[in-house]
This record gives C-alpha cells, structure tokens and sequence, in this order.
C-alpha cells in the first residue's frame, strides 16, 4: 500500500497519502514512499475521484438510452454491484455502437484497438481518461474482474466489422457465447459467484440472448438493406436477402424466423435446466431472461413475422415482470 511516513503524522492510507503529499509541506524529516505500481493506482484513484459523479452518470444514460432491459437489470441488482453494472453494459454498448456509426471499416478497427489498449492500461492501473473507461477500472479494482472476458467481447466485436451475414446458426451462437456469455461471466463476477452451473446457464443464456437481438434487429437493418440472420436456415427455407428487405410477410420468411427463435427458445430452457443447482444469487445476473421469454412469446403470437408491429413495441410492463423475477429470486 502507498504510504507517506513521517514522525509526525505515522503512517496513512493511500489517498490520505496522495492528499498529504501533495498539498501539504512535507518536512526534511519526512519519507514520502510511493512504489511505481502504488504510483499508477494513487494517480487512477485521483483520475477517478475528481470527475466520479459525471462518469456514473455519463454511464448511466449511455446505457438508459442504448441498453434499456440491460439498464432496468443493473438497476435491480445488490446496490454493491450496480454501478459496476452500468460500467460493464456501458462497455458493451460502446463497442456494439462502433459498427454503426463508422462509414469504414479502418476507423472502426481503430476504436476497437483503443479500446484494446484501455484495458491493458485499466489493468496497469492506469485508465485512460475516459468515463466508461473509468468506471471500468473501479469495477476491475473492486470485483478483480477476469481480463480476458473483456478482451474477449472487443475482439468478437472487432470482427463483426466485416459486415457480413452469419454463415449458419452455430456461427451466430459462438458470437453470441463471445459477447453476450462473456458479459454474463463478467456480472456473475461481480456477483461473488463461482459455479460451475451458473456458468453454463450463462452462456446458454448469452446464446438465447443473441439470437434474439439478431431477430429484434432485423427490421431496422433490413431499412438499411442489410440482413444478418444465418445464410443456410435461410437457404433452407428458400428465402433471400432481398425477401428480408422488401419486408416479406411470405410464409417462408416465418418459417426462417420460427427456425431460428425455436434454437433461442432451447437456449433459454436448457440455461433453466441448471436452475436448481444455480445459487439464489445469480439470478439477479439473470433477469434478461425476462426480456427473452416476453419476445419469444410476441412473436409467437404474431405468427413470427418479425416484422409485425406488435413485436416491434416495448412492453410497459416489462419492469414490474423483471422486479417480480427478481423477488422470487428465479430466471
């Protein structure tokens, strides 16, 4: 620990010390001690503090705004874990906005690479200054967050900038595993958890949750003339890129859908199989399953056109569902 010694005032912690030595006179007789590693974690700590409100705040409304389920879940968390949370789907949302709003693919490869260097730098203690970079490193510091999950999201992400459709279903469920499963992982760290179970819900439900996020996407990307749902179920079902962006009602573009929803939906019940070896704690990091079930359910009741207005709604009711899940402690 940093620490600044003298006969007077002994030994203090290490923001007391940060404080002392820099704006108090320290006397010939005093020893100001600060190790290189001590002096990078004494300067994050001080990043930190000046501009800690803004930075919870800025991450807050990212995710209020990109990240609504995602940020109705955080919020339903142990007041300990919350703002760790935020950070996380923050970082999540940062990355999954590169894609979009990058006209090339150089540019997106360069934020992707930033973001590479701020965890290596969030690691070293010293956080680019940034407010989700920030936050991220109060949560690496509180939770001792596992490195390569975060690294793992950002290069899933990275070569999801080609732009293309997944080549199958499996393709779309190992990115899915990468991104979503890892942020799981992430969350469940967070948690205090360590289960072997609770693992392998998360990554069913990581699965389950990217599948559905591709489906719910696809009426916008189709008003961008892209379609990103796996090439062979839609060539099983004789369906083209172009019946997607037309905004086909056929009954082969539903049947493409009900294939696809129907592997979420195994996703989602094999994550619930676990349940009862699952520890009471983890389904808090769970909620989203709230989220999967009410899509699942409307575009059921829709007759899988994904394009349906009814599907395309939010449900008001949606936080009153997440906070009962979360009393009864269940996913």
């Amino acid at each position: 620990m940093a620490a600044c010694v003298s006969a007077k005032h002994g030994i203090l912690g290490s923001k007391a010390s940060l404080v002392y030595c820099l704006h108090k006179k320290i006397r010939p007789t005093s020893i100001c001690i600060l190790r290189g590693s001590e002096i990078q974690s004494v300067r994050a700590l001080a990043n930190a503090t000046v501009g800690s409100q803004y930075n919870e705040k800025y991450c807050l409304d990212l995710v209020r705004s990109r990240d609504y389920e995602g940020f109705l879940s955080s919020l339903l968390l142990p007041e300990e874990v919350r703002l760790s949370s935020l950070a996380l789907r923050a970082f999540n949302v940062e990355l999954a906005q590169v894609k979009d709003s990058v006209s090339q693919k150089t540019i997106g490869l360069m934020r992707m690479q930033f973001w590479k260097t701020a965890i290596e730098e969030i690691f070293r203690d010293d956080p680019p200054n940034q407010p989700v970079s920030t936050e991220l490193w109060r949560a690496v510091k509180r939770h001792n967050l596992t490195k390569r999950w975060l690294l793992r999201i950002i290069t899933e992400r990275e070569k999801d900038l080609d732009d293309k459709a997944y080549r199958n279903i499996q393709e779309l469920e190992a990115y899915s595993e990468n991104t979503q499963s890892s942020l799981l992982y992430l969350l469940l760290e967070c948690l205090g958890i360590t289960n072997v179970h609770a693992d392998h819900a998360a990554s069913h439900l990581g699965k389950a949750q990217g599948i559905v996020t591709c489906l719910r996407a696809t009426p916008y990307h189709s008003s961008r003339r892209k379609v990103y749902l796996p090439m062979d179920v839609c060539m099983l079902h004789g369906v083209s890129q172009e019946d997607f962006i037309r905004g086909s009602r056929e009954q082969k573009v539903r049947d493409v859908v009900y294939d696809i929803a129907s592997q979420a939906h195994v996703h989602l019940q094999h994550a619930r199989s676990f349940s009862h070896n699952v520890p009471a704690a983890a389904s808090s990091a769970f909620l989203l399953t709230v989220v999967l079930e009410d899509y699942l359910q409307r575009i059921r009741k829709a007759d899988f056109d994904v394009f349906h207005k009814s599907v395309q709604k939010r449900n008001p009711l949606l936080p009153f569902h997440m906070y009962l899940r979360s009393w009864k402690k269940t996913y």
